[in-house]
């Protein structure tokens, strides 16, 4: 008991009961407790994989061959694909008779049949997940009876139907241009596989002018032509089901494109014009209604005569207009005193 007591504190851990019973067997080993013989510890597990839908309860099943005895453990674990062993994750484990469910599958795991004394250790997990895809390890620990494999590996998939994929395009969708079209859907398992469909009854084009992939979901389309316009269907499948996402394609003709160009320029021009002669008639509109300026007495200015000058030119010029008024009636008066002179 006291070889006990050393060995859990030295463990320390979650895993506690597996590294003290492996430490009961070692004491016993060397005779630090009493030895009693054992049998080998054999588990035996599926060596195919197991594939489950979405939903679904899966029975993952684990068997095993040895004395169970007071440090008989069985521990269930997982690791997350891509991982290492080393990185498992505990499920549940038993141990002195008592069943510990653990981790953020406790909820959903159980033992087919618990105690799991009989030889059958089998797992029980409800409701599955995409997530619980991956390896499962069943370990069976029962000190002295470690000498032998006692570890079982379960390679589990969660079914499920491809999700709705999202079509995508780019590049020219222009005549003699080329264009990709992409297809992806963000869940399903096993990975979908991605056909690209034209609907309606336009020719389909011609293989050479169109390459598919479908692991990828990629369609591209070279040399387009106008006959290359339409809607165009991809079709995400596997083994659970399908989904589908549809795409408008419109190619357009360059030389139809410069036309326009040319046609909106030159009304751009016409308008800049119209806009331009507008201005300037209202210009002269507006300086036209501006009221004549008008000077007030005090007020210089460069062209005005001096008030003086002004009065003598204008009695010389009265003067004159006089002058030029008698000036017939003098000559009159001269012309008939000399007629008279002359009778």
């Amino acid at each position: 008991m006291a070889w006990a007591l050393v060995g859990a504190f030295l463990c320390g851990s979650f895993l506690g009961f597996m590294c003290l019973s492996v430490w009961d067997g070692l004491s016993r080993s060397v005779g630090l407790g009493s030895s009693v013989p054992g049998l080998a510890v054999e588990v035996t597990v599926p060596t195919e994989p197991l594939s489950m839908p979405k939903g679904k309860t899966a029975e993952l099943s684990c068997r095993y061959s040895t004395s169970v005895g007071d440090n008989f453990a069985l521990e269930w674990s997982f690791v997350q694909p891509g991982k290492p062993i080393s990185a498992s994750l505990p499920i549940l484990y038993f141990t002195n008779d008592h069943l510990y469910p653990t981790g953020s599958k406790a909820d959903r795991a159980s033992l087919l049949h618990n105690p799991p004394t009989g030889g059958v250790a089998t797992l029980k997990l409800t409701d599955l997940r995409p997530s619980d895809t991956g390896t499962y390890l069943c370990s069976v620990n029962n000190p002295p009876d470690f000498y032998t494999n006692g570890l079982g590996l379960i390679n589990l998939t969660v079914l499920v139907a491809p999700s709705e994929p999202l079509c995508s395009r780019s590049g020219r969708t222009s005549v003699g241009g080329s264009v990709a079209l992409r297809c992806s859907s963000s869940e399903g398992a096993p990975k979908p596989v991605y056909n690209w469909v034209r609907l309606g009854s336009s020719p389909t084009p011609p293989p050479g002018s169109m390459v598919q992939d479908e692991v990828s979901g990629q369609l591209i389309l070279t040399n387009l032509s106008l006959t290359s316009s339409g809607t165009y269907r991809c079709v995400a499948s596997n083994q659970m089901g399908s989904a589908s996402c549809e795409l408008d394609l419109s190619v357009t003709d360059s030389s139809e494109g410069r036309v326009a160009g040319t046609l909106i320029g030159v009304l751009l021009g016409v308008l800049l014009l119209s806009v331009t002669a507008f201005c300037l008639i209202r210009f002269q509109k507006e300086r036209k209604k501006e009221p004549k300026e008008t000077y007030r007495g005090s007020d210089l200015r460069e062209d005005a005569t001096a008030p003086g000058i002004s009065e003598q030119a204008s009695r010389r010029a009265d003067f004159s207009k006089g002058l030029l008024e008698k000036s017939p009636s003098a000559s009159m008066v001269t012309t008939k005193s000399k007629l008279s002179m002359v009778v």
